[in-house]
This record gives structure tokens, C-alpha cells and sequence, in this order.
């Protein structure tokens, strides 16, 4: 009898009467909630300095937007502090993102003016760039004297706060690369870095260096030395040192991140590195992705996958303009509920025993399926890379991994520690692991909650570092899907918007265009050429960036016939 886990609860920051009251890592980076970043250039880029004669609420407006600047240590945010105060501010100890800003009156006395600040906190900004997702308010004092006729702040809470909008126009979202804890895959680590610098590879570079953001480290290995050193790019070529003691294998590795971080951040195709003056990798002086082809992070982007669907019990393959019952014995049953089929041609089949039992089955597909965990409810099936092992939720609380075996087929089960969701209340729907399977998201009542997998031994999972995503769909998802691109498909109940796609840090959530689709949208898939739902009446399509006028087309094959979509990967 496995454990009951205990009751799950919302992650997020314990609203706040003082900026200082929510603890953030440091530093730069940038988050939007509504809508993805779009270069914006402007004639007035920034206010850099406070206006002459300005009012005090539009001085404050003003500050805010220059806290977006964080060049040169904040120095275009520090010329609206009074002298005593510039220095010491330090906007790095908590570094919030919010909707946008309040500002109302609170007190004038003996010449000095406070203002309450208030805004929604959508999320913080951590070390490297890496945007945490937060779901809180902020209340805070900021006090403004004149000094020889001129409003300046001479009191404010540590810490910066950054609009969204002023954040949306500023930075840009970059991916690094680490290497998962197997060495063989590389998973993004999503980092929002500011955007007005001439070149940001040197930032890059030294972000790698630095490692994985805390979020996804526990999902991923280290190659580099501590001591390891980026001297900076000499006539093109980058310079390291501090990496003599490394093996050729682990040079290849780290060489395999550097040039997949510099390449997909459109920086430079090919790349010359050096360690003390010799080649990064021995007899490669010149590198491109060519070089590192089974590393490849968007492989998945560049295949084209199989469909499959289920269809009133059974499990269909779609080919061309027509659908037929896939071979072996997940073509012969009818009590389908859902599954899940892998690259590597595995099933694994959620079956309806009867009313109150369903039970999960997993094999090769065009042969026998064995029969594994059962309970009342058990929540689609998820594969891991490989294709041998698969996830589900037992009764909308446990959650499981069945392994099979390779050579006899047999097949084993272990649960999943969930330990850091027993703060989130709810049964857990729906399960979805990452192209990666460094990263899994989660429908727990209606909420999308991320987080990311950590593995203690080969056999042992954890689901860590949990955060809810798109606070706007709260209650209402149903279905949920990583696209290649690793951002998230939702499906929802919503009639107004029965589709979202949230970026993978959570940054950002908007809506997919709606056209002639009929909430409530029970299953999504995603190809990296086409986005697949399940709606009130069919299964529809749509092309991967369709615009607002899209209309979503039934898929051939399947015309007329409710079924749920399945692309294997």
C-alpha cells in the first residue's frame, strides 16, 4: 500500500507589507506575463535622469522605469535618490517583477511626501538572469524631499521592483545548455538578459561557466572545474583557463554547450576556443553544431513525428488522409482510456477495467501488452527518454514510474517522491514530462504547476522546485502539452480562451488564436509543425504560429469523430 500524500498548497510568496519581506536571488533579468518579447526601439529609450521641476508621483514613475536599466550598477536609478541614499540602495538584494505600479498618497509631514507602493508580484528575477514565477502582492513606503526645489527619494526598501513593461522592452530571453545527469541529452536553462548591451556572448559565456540556474540544476550534471576561468574573446577566438585537468570527453561536452549556447542565441555559427592557447577539443580549432549533431537540443523540432489517437476505446495511427487500428494487441483491445506511444515504437495504455478500476498496460507496439499499476483513476501515461519507462498518477495522488525491462519485458513499479507538492491542495489530473524529461508540468485542480525531476539513483525520482504557471488559467486547465520549443500547450475550460501557451520559465502566458474552437478543450499534442485539440466536438489542427484569423481544420482521417490526439516522441 503506498503512502498517502499529503494535501498540496499554492507556491507562492507570502504577500508583502515591506519589499524586503519576499527574499529573491540577485540580479539582472527579465520576465513578461502578457504577450512575448518583441525589440522595441524607441526615441526616448529611457529617462536616465529625473526631469527638472518634475512632479513627486512622476518622479517616483520615472525612477521605476530607470530601475529597468541596470547598467552600470543601477547608476540611472541611483540620480533620483538624494545624495545620502545613492550609494548605499542596493537593488540587487531582491529583485521583484509586478503587473504594474500603484502609487497612492500615504502621509505629508514637515515637508517630506510618502507614496505607497502597490503592485501584483508576477515573479523574481534570480541569479544569472533566471525568472522564478510568483504569485503575490507588495505594499511598500517610498519618501521624497525637495532638495533646492527639486523631488528627490531619500527613503525606499532594498531592493528593486521592475514593470513588466518596462522589462518587456529591455531584455531578451536566451537559452544556456547543461547536460542533464545521464551527459547525453542538453537541457535549456531559460535566461532573461538585458538588452541594451552592444554584445552579450562574453555574458553568456560566463553564465555557463557559472552553471545551471538553481531551479533546473538538480535535473542536470556539472562538467567545469570551480576554477575554471573565461578570459574574455581575443581576435574572435574565446579564451579559458583552468580546465587542464579535464578529459578530452568532458572538453567535447563542455565545447558541445558552448557552441549550441552561441549558435541558437544567433550569436556566431562557428566558434574558435582555446585553454591556455591550445584548442578547447583536440584537432577542432574551428567548431559549429555540425560537430555535435547527437547533442543536438531541438532534434525533436526537426523530426516528424508519428500521430496516433484515441478513438471511442481503441488506439488509432494516422496516416495521410485516413486512420486505422495500430498492429499487435493495442489494436485489438477497446477500453483505451488514454496513452501515451514513444519514438522507440512503446505503448502504454490506461485500460477501464470496469467502473471503479483502470489499470495500466505497456509494451512494444505490434506486440503483447503486460498489465501493471492499477487504481479507480490512473492519469494519462508519460514516457521517459528511452521509451522504457513510463509515468502515471494513481488516484489523483501518487504518482509512478513503470519500468520495463529490455530483455524479459517485465515490467516494475516505484512511486515518485512528491514530498515538495504536500503544500499544494488538490488531486493531480494530469502529468506531462519534458522532450528532456529534465522538467515535468502538472494540472493540480484546475492550476498548471511546474517543476523538475531529480534523480538520488537510477531508480529513484524526485519532483522538486514546484511553481504554478499561468496564475490567469487558475481552475480552469484540463489538458497540457511541452512543445518542441519547450513552452506548454494548454487546453482549458474557458469558452473565451480555451487555449494558452506559457513559456517554459513561467514569463508568460498568452492566448492561442480561438477561431470556430468549442470549449472545453480536453487534450492537446504538439508537433513542431502543428498544434493538435480536442474540443467539444472534434479533433482540430492548427499550423505551429497560425495568426489571430487562423481556423482551426479537423484533422483528415478523423473528421466528425471526438478523439485525442497523441504525437510520439
Amino acid at each position: 500500500m503506498m503512502p498517502a500524500r499529503r494535501p498540496l498548497a499554492v507556491f507562492s510568496c507570502v504577500a508583502l507589507i515591506a519589499l524586503a519581506g519576499c527574499s529573491t536571488l540577485p540580479n539582472n533579468t527579465d520576465p513578461q506575463v502578457i504577450g512575448t518579447f518583441e525589440p522595441h526601439d524607441r526615441a526616448d529609450d529611457a529617462v536616465v535622469e529625473p526631469r527638472t521641476d518634475s512632479e513627486p508621483d512622476l518622479l517616483v514613475r520615472d525612477f521605476y522605469s530607470a530601475v529597468a536599466i541596470p547598467t552600470g550598477n543601477y547608476a540611472a536609478a541611483r540620480t533620483f535618490l538624494s545624495t545620502d541614499i545613492a550609494n548605499s540602495w542596493d537593488p540587487t538584494d531582491t529583485v521583484l517583477v509586478v503587473d504594474s505600479i500603484d502609487l497612492v498618497t500615504s502621509n505629508m509631514e514637515d515637508g517630506d511626501l510618502e507614496y505607497s507602493v502597490r503592485g501584483n508580484i508576477i515573479g523574481r528575477l534570480a541569479n544569472g538572469g533566471a525568472y522564478v514565477p510568483d504569485n503575490s502582492r507588495i505594499e511598500a513606503t517610498v519618501r521624497l524631499r525637495q532638495f533646492n526645489g527639486q523631488w528627490r527619494i531619500t527613503d525606499l526598501p532594498t531592493g528593486a521592483v521592475i514593470e513588466r513593461t518596462e522589462l518587456r522592452n529591455r531584455y531578451r530571453p536566451q537559452s544556456l545548455y547543461f547536460f542533464d545527469t545521464t551527459q547525453r541529452l542538453l537541457v535549456a536553462d531559460r535566461r532573461w538578459l538585458y538588452s541594451g548591451k552592444e554584445s552579450i556572448a562574453s555574458e553568456l559565456v560566463t553564465l555557463l561557466l557559472q552553471g545551471p540556474s538553481s531551479d533546473i540544476a538538480p535535473a542536470t550534471s556539472t562538467l567545469i572545474p570551480k576554477d575554471a576561468t573565461f578570459l574574455g574573446i581575443n581576435d574572435g577566438v574565446y579564451e579559458f583557463s583552468g580546465m587542464a585537468g579535464m578529459t578530452q570527453e568532458e572538453r567535447l561536452k563542455f565545447a558541445a554547450q558552448l557552441v549550441w549556447t552561441l549558435n541558437n542565441a544567433e550569436i556566431t555559427n562557428s566558434v574558435r576556443a582555446t585553454i591556455d592557447g591550445s584548442p578547447l577539443v583536440d584537432g577542432m580549432e574551428e567548431m559549429t553544431i555540425d560537430d555535435f549533431a547527437e547533442f543536438n537540443p531541438e532534434v525533436a523540432a526537426q523530426a516528424v513525428p508519428k500521430l496516433y489517437a484515441v478513438n471511442d476505446g481503441s488506439l488509432l495511427e494516422v496516416k495521410g488522409e485516413g486512420s486505422t487500428e495500430v498492429q499487435g494487441m493495442a489494436g485489438q483491445i477497446h477500453d483505451i482510456q488514454s496513452a501515451d506511444v514513444s519514438d522507440e515504437g512503446m505503448v502504454a495504455a490506461v485500460r477501464k477495467r470496469s467502473e471503479k478500476e483502470s489499470q495500466l498496460a505497456m509494451g512494444e507496439l505490434g506486440h503483447e501488452l503486460k498489465d501493471s499499476v492499477k487504481g479507480e483513476t490512473l492519469a494519462r501515461p508519460t514516457f521517459e527518454v528511452g521509451g522504457q519507462v513510463a509515468w502515471t498518477v494513481v488516484d489523483g495522488k501518487h504518482v509512478v514510474r513503470v519500468t520495463r525491462s529490455p530483455a524479459t519485458g517485465e515490467l516494475s513499479t516505484a512511486e515518485v517522491d512528491t514530498s515538495a507538492l504536500e503544500n499544494v491542495e488538490g488531486e493531480i489530473s494530469v502529468i506531462r514530462l519534458s522532450l528532456t524529461g529534465a522538467r515535468i508540468a502538472m494540472i493540480i485542480d484546475g492550476s498548471i504547476y511546474t517543476g523538475v525531476v531529480a534523480r538520488a539513483t537510477s531508480g529513484e525520482r524526485r519532483i522538486v522546485n514546484v511553481h504554478q504557471v499561468g496564475p490567469e488559467l487558475a481552475g480552469s486547465a484540463l489538458s497540457v502539452e511541452w512543445q518542441t520549443d519547450g513552452a506548454l500547450l494548454v487546453g482549458t475550460s474557458a469558452s473565451s480562451s480555451p487555449v494558452w501557451r506559457i513559456e517554459q520559465d513561467g514569463s508568460s502566458a498568452t492566448t492561442l488564436p480561438t477561431g470556430n474552437i468549442t470549449a472545453p478543450v480536453v487534450a492537446v499534442a504538439s508537433s513542431p509543425s502543428t498544434l493538435y485539440v480536442t474540443d467539444a466536438h472534434a479533433l482540430l489542427q492548427l499550423p505551429a504560429g497560425g495568426s489571430e484569423r487562423s481556423y482551426w481544420r479537423e484533422v483528415e482521417g478523423l473528421q466528425g469523430v471526438r478523439s485525442s490526439p497523441i504525437i510520439a516522441r
